[in-house]
């Protein structure tokens, strides 16, 4: 009996061996709010009464929309903002306040941000889901690669020697297959510093190549928006005003501020009747706005978007275009900064503007690896992540890597 079991334990082995052997694995590398976040809290006073002070466990703060309502939002900035320490230029969370990603490894928490799988918080699971299509299997041939989206790449070391080993460890369980990276908006860049911090002898062996969708490779007018007044995420429940107040909190940010490298240092991007501010006047436009933190951040990061380096692997760059995106802040004649702007708009997909979107084409005379690309008109910047010509291209590639 137990020869009997073991050999059919071995036939099932060599079986799922057979089915992975001809898939490059895939890890999915989130953007700007793509990971769960969960919070655990001890802390000796709040900012409301309605507000915890200490929890058993960790709990979901991202995404979690019953924490987003009135009243009780501000509970969730105050849990969730980072405080700015100009000695180490590092953030810390709030006091009493510990912070983790979970799932680092696994797609669940890529897949869905919200863990109860509302829709409102659906993100690669489109794409996994056309993965498992294609003959991928959740956590064998699929990875997730979560991280702390609110900081820069200077405060996240730990994560880029996590995906390292995650990719190392991924290549040895399936048969010595070179993985697929999919990476969404700032985890293009993320993904980017990666690459350029390993060897190229590493990347040929354990690189097929790279798929970015919405890659914000130069940064985003957005960010400006913001600083200025606030994001409200596209929900008409949410007031920009009131999300401003933890998201300006966030080194990330900071880090997406539109780059030399596409912007010229005096483009006008706030305009006002007494004062125009362009990337040479950042840390006046930040003096101007009472967020003397939000240069520091800047100096803090601006150097990892100037090192803007080929990858040294295939890429596939993804990105839409034709839907207006933010190209300049209008404040009226007798406004100043404490108003409400006019959105000047230009191209790109509504989040990234497109000179930012295309900086991968640059990559294709300086490597030679081959740079692919493919225009999606009118698709914006998450809608990316389920439209059918991105779901029909990662399923084209798959199909043409396993016939190679």
């Amino acid at each position: 009996m137990t020869v009997r079991y073991n050999l059919k334990v071995l036939c099932l082995f060599l079986f799922i061996e057979s089915i992975f052997a001809g898939l490059n694995p895939i890890v999915l590398i989130p953007g700007d709010g793509g990971s769960q976040v969960e919070a655990k809290l001890n802390k000796s006073s709040t900012v409301h009464y309605i507000c915890e002070k200490t929890t058993s466990d960790y709990f979901n703060i991202w995404l979690n929309m019953e924490l987003l309502v009135p009243l009780v939002i501000d509970c969730w900035i105050d849990n969730i903002k980072l405080l700015y320490d100009k000695k180490t230029r590092t953030t810390r969370n709030n006091d009493g306040v510990d912070i983790r990603i979970p799932g680092f490894g696994g797609s669940e928490t890529v897949e869905w941000l919200d863990p109860s799988h509302a829709s409102t918080g659906s993100y690669f699971n489109n794409i996994a889901n056309t993965l498992v299509k294609a003959g991928h299997v959740r956590n064998q041939t699929i990875k997730g690669a979560p991280y702390d989206f609110r900081k820069a790449p200077n405060e996240n070391a730990e994560f880029f020697i996590n995906l390292k080993n995650l990719i190392e460890e991924t290549y040895v369980d399936n048969n010595n297959q070179s993985i697929i990276l999919i990476a969404h908006s700032m985890g293009g860049p993320m993904a980017l510093y990666f690459l350029n911090h390993v060897s190229q002898e590493w990347k040929d062996k354990y690189i097929k190549c790279m798929v970015t969708l919405s890659g914000a490779w130069g940064g985003s007018v957005k960010a400006i928006k913001v600083y200025a007044i606030g994001d409200d995420l596209g929900s008409y429940v949410l007031r920009e005003s009131v999300m401003k107040q933890e998201q300006i909190t966030s080194p990330s940010l900071a880090w997406l501020l539109p780059s030399r490298l596409f912007w010229k240092p005096d483009e006008v991007l706030v305009q006002t009747e007494s004062k125009n501010f362009t990337l040479n006047d950042l840390q006046a436009f930040f003096k101007a706005i009472n967020y003397p933190n939000g240069w520091e951040m800047r100096k803090d990061t601006e150097s990892y978007q100037l090192n803007f380096k080929p990858p040294g692997v295939e890429v596939h760059c993804l990105y839409g275009i034709s839907v207006a995106t933010v190209e300049r802040l209008y404040y009226k004649p007798g406004t100043w900064l404490d108003g409400y702007p006019v959105l000047i708009n230009g191209d790109g997909d509504g989040t990234v503007n497109r000179r930012s979107l295309e900086g991968c084409l640059h990559w294709s005379r300086l490597q030679k690896q081959k740079v692919y690309y493919k225009q999606l008109p009118n698709v914006d910047h998450m809608q990316i992540l389920r439209d059918q010509a991105t779901l029909d291209y990662i399923n084209d590639l798959i199909e043409h890597i396993q016939q190679d």
